[in-house]
């Protein structure tokens, strides 16, 4: 399995990563892909990389709930990261308006610079769509880029634009929720176009709802996605592996 999107900074996990990484590993998680969020910490996301070499790979971005009235400094800071250093994607980057839309167009223009380093650099993007997923769709479609629609709650037709573009579902611990509607999605579109997710330490799948979450969990997503289509782990394994190689350019 591949865990493709898990704040492994996170002041929650960080004290406690050897033996996270451990119980990881142990549960057949081959590699692990840590988004930033801002200037304050892509320098613990870099020193996972270089601790975990060939284990954990590292994204570059400015999260939307990050994007503030600095952001252009923010920017600017992250971009001499990204000549300097080797990522493996821009991400966690995106529109989240849900918690606040004051910075709506701050927002905007955060991921549209990113998008376009994404094109310079010809790397792929994670994408963060809360309740903004129309307006993510409407910006991306104008750029040569690929990337995942991280932690996927749309609808079947957005789904369905997704993919027509080429990019990935994102799917973690929110599939395991009872009325999450995503088993009613994934039985429509597969796993063709999935990628697994945890989202550590947030968002963690039942039997630990509402615990820390930690990517030794993605055994319960993948056993749910099984489930759902009535199909091998094995398959939901393999399949979704497959397509993070791809995306991540990961080692084969």
């Amino acid at each position: 399995m591949i865990d493709t999107h898990a704040h492994l900074d996170n002041e929650q996990i960080l004290p406690n990563i050897t033996d996270i990484a451990q119980r990881a590993q142990n549960q057949g998680v081959k590699n692990i892909i840590i988004p930033n969020v801002d200037i304050h910490t892509i320098d613990n996301v870099l020193m996972l990389q270089d601790k975990y070499t060939n284990y954990c790979y590292a994204m570059c971005g400015l999260h939307p709930c990050h994007v503030k009235s600095d952001y252009n400094q923010q920017l600017q800071t992250l971009k001499v990261y990204l000549k300097k250093h080797k990522f493996c994607a821009i991400g966690e980057i995106g529109l989240d308006l849900y918690w606040d839309k004051s910075l709506k167009y701050e927002q905007i223009a955060a991921l549209k610079v990113q998008m376009d380093w994404a094109q310079e650099y010809q790397l792929p993007v994670a994408l963060h769509t809360r309740n903004a997923t129309d307006e993510v769709l409407d910006i991306v479609k104008d750029y040569n880029v690929k990337g995942v629609f991280h932690c996927f709650s749309g609808t079947y037709e957005q789904a369905i634009k997704v993919m027509d573009m080429g990019y990935y579902l994102g799917m973690g611990g929110v599939v395991t929720f009872k009325n999450s509607g995503l088993d009613i999605l994934l039985a429509k579109i597969g796993i063709n176009n999935v990628v697994l997710e945890t989202d550590s330490p947030y968002l963690a799948p039942i039997p630990h709802r509402g615990k820390t979450n930690e990517p030794s969990y993605l055994t319960f997503v993948a056993q749910k996605i099984a489930d759902i289509l009535q199909i091998p782990i094995e398959e939901v394994v393999n399949t979704t592996s497959h397509n993070a190689k791809l995306l991540f350019d990961l080692p084969h």
